[in-house]
């Protein structure tokens, strides 16, 4: 396998190899560029996204600033949209699905670094002649219809099921089932989702029945 296939597959691969130190820095300059933009320009944000993250649908609409390693190893479904400070660190490959709302300051996490520190700290590779550590990756993956609300973290490994809200500030570190409220550190699910959330069910939310009705 190569280091890069072994990132993928969950093994432990060497990440300053195979061009993947390039990739890492060409994918932060065009962060940089994109957080220097501003919302009205449009045409110059989508250019950068293009070649930050060619895997993404059509009116996916990041605020910014946004922080990528990689930015090809993520995808995007159709009208997804993420706030402020959105930070993928996209080793392993990031899924998210289609009009998923992200909130303000969220992470994705894939790297897994070893625990012990004789392990994780850096060393002298004589077999490529740099410096270098040893780390695992885990995929992530978010279904469609969620909203992961600010200062959710999503760690290496986690699928979201879709149509899941996550309450802000949460930590997710397993699975979370389709349709669920889910919330705390480490983040649990509350209960499901259900006819009874919709808006239609709650008249009180609304100025008058008028606006009600239009709305609905």
């Amino acid at each position: 396998m190569t280091e890069r296939e072994k990132m993928f597959a969950g093994k432990i691969y060497d990440p300053f190899c195979e061009g993947m130190p390039e990739e890492r820095t060409k994918a932060h300059k065009l962060c940089q560029q994109y957080n220097v933009t501003f919302d009205t320009e449009t045409e110059k944000r989508e250019q950068i996204l293009d070649e930050l993250l060619p895997n993404r649908g059509k009116d996916v609409y990041l605020q910014g600033p946004i922080y990528f390693d990689f930015g090809s190893n993520t995808t995007f479904g159709d009208g997804s949209y993420a706030n402020f400070n959105l930070t993928v660190l996209d080793e392993g490959k990031v899924s998210i699905g289609s009009n998923v709302f992200i909130g303000p300051n969220a992470s994705f996490l894939t790297p897994i670094h070893p625990l012990c520190y004789q392990d994780r700290n850096p060393f002298f590779n004589e077999k490529t002649g740099c410096v270098t550590n040893l780390e695992r990756a885990g995929a992530i993956t978010v279904g469609d219809n969620c909203w992961l609300g600010g200062s959710v973290t999503v760690c290496a490994g986690v699928t979201i099921g879709e149509g899941c809200v996550i309450g802000a500030g949460s930590v997710v570190t397993r699975d979370i089932p389709p349709n669920s409220l889910a919330a705390g550190v480490p983040c649990r699910v509350i209960r499901q989702i259900t006819e009874a959330d919709r808006l239609s069910a709650h008249p009180e939310y609304f100025a008058d029945e008028t606006e009600r009705r239009e709305q609905l």
